[in-house]
């Protein structure tokens, strides 16, 4: 059974998210390799460079440290799409096979194996879907898109299209299908984010080189769905403000520069402190204007499914909105086990830990790069 509802003039059944997947990549590093491999970077990096070192041209590096990582971040581990070079101190990025243009392509690849995940527990087939949604932080090319050839791959009627906003990828994305359900242009649509952070990272940078960890993740949005455990979006919210805080500089437009830009320029790089100090406060706020909005309270929200950042960005917003005294399923964390994902970590909380009774309501909410934040809310249905 579902509801009908009046919009606009028009009769509209309830959108519901009916399905997710999540593709975890084969290897798992842990704080200490990771932090062993850097320290190995760092010494070499010394000891190359000790005469400017000790004339005070350039700062030695310091040694990272699995302690500091976890105070910092809550992060203790993470998966990536390759581990033996991105631990070699002579290199400290993931190698991968290059593929030519007539293979799937990488981020494809990863993309269906979610998706496929995602369309079984939405008891769904590919056939079924309409519309497929590439929304991640970074794209592996600019064209032709990925989610075009995702929907080649699995055979899919319809259209398709990438988008990037950063950190909130994700939930930006699943707005177009719940708008585009909406708008009457699709009835099922896959929503899916391959962040395949480790390309963008810097893993020379004390400050950052613990922070990434690959994965895909997709959910399937539709309407009127029989699906067994589906949750109806009652309302999405989104906010962006511009920031510097939060960049990464690497595109097409580099290459006709007049500047040689180093690898580290045009890697992931942000301002922590300030980014904490700006984005918390209107993550807080925009949940709360969007429960006010619906007459309900931070208390009458069973789960919040929060960005995937640090552990102390998600504790600040739990505590604004509940105080000191909840318990910690109601905000779930999976940073220690899979690190900052960019826009897939919301999801990844939302697809382990979606267990509620029917009436129960939750909140999907991101936040990152542009600044971008979007909250969705949801009830068990």
């Amino acid at each position: 059974e579902y509801k009908i509802t009046c919009i606009q003039g028009k009769h509209m059944e309830d959108i519901y998210i009916s399905g997710t997947g999540v593709w975890t990549p084969p290897h798992k590093i842990s704080n200490d390799e990771l932090v062993e491999s850097y320290n190995q970077y760092v010494d070499l990096f010394n000891a190359e460079n000790a005469d400017q070192i000790n004339t005070g041209v350039i700062d030695a590096l310091e040694h990272s440290s699995s302690e500091f990582i976890v105070k910092a971040s809550g992060i203790k581990s993470r998966y990536v799409i390759e581990k033996d070079s991105l631990l070699d101190p002579m290199r400290m990025k993931p190698l991968i096979k290059a593929r030519a243009d007539d293979e799937l392509s990488f981020s494809a690849e990863v993309s269906v194996k979610a998706a496929k995940q995602a369309l079984e527990n939405a008891d769904l087939k590919p056939t079924d879907i309409d519309c497929v949604i590439v929304s991640a932080a970074n794209l592996q090319r600019a064209y032709p898109a990925i989610a075009i050839e995702v929907q080649n791959e699995l055979g899919i009627e319809g259209y398709a299209y990438d988008m990037m906003v950063g950190c909130s990828a994700s939930t930006f994305g699943i707005n177009n299908a719940f708008a585009d359900i909406r708008a009457g242009k699709s009835s099922k649509i896959l929503v899916i984010s391959p962040e395949i952070t480790s390309g963008h990272n810097n893993f020379k940078n004390r400050d950052g080189h613990f922070i990434f960890g690959d994965v895909c993740t997709a959910v399937v949005i539709e309407k009127a769905s029989k699906a067994k455990n589906k949750f109806k979006i009652i309302d999405t919210k989104l906010k962006t403000t511009f920031s510097n805080n939060i960049r990464n500089n690497f595109g097409y437009m580099n290459t006709i520069e007049d500047k040689e830009y180093s690898e580290s320029e045009q890697l992931f790089v942000q301002n922590g402190r300030r980014v904490f100090k700006e984005v918390m406060p209107f993550v807080s706020s925009l949940i709360l204007d969007q429960l006010n909005e619906h007459d309900l309270s931070p208390e009458d929200i069973e789960r919040y499914w929060l960005h995937q950042a640090n552990i102390n960005m998600n504790a600040y917003v739990i505590k604004k909105l509940l105080g000191d005294d909840f318990s910690s399923d109601r905000a779930p964390i999976v940073l220690d086990e899979y690190a900052n994902t960019s826009s897939a970590g919301s999801i990844i909380a939302f697809h382990k830990y979606n267990q509620l009774d029917d009436g129960q309501k939750g909140i999907i909410c991101s936040f990152g790069a542009g600044y971008s934040i979007c909250s969705i809310l949801l009830e068990k249905a």
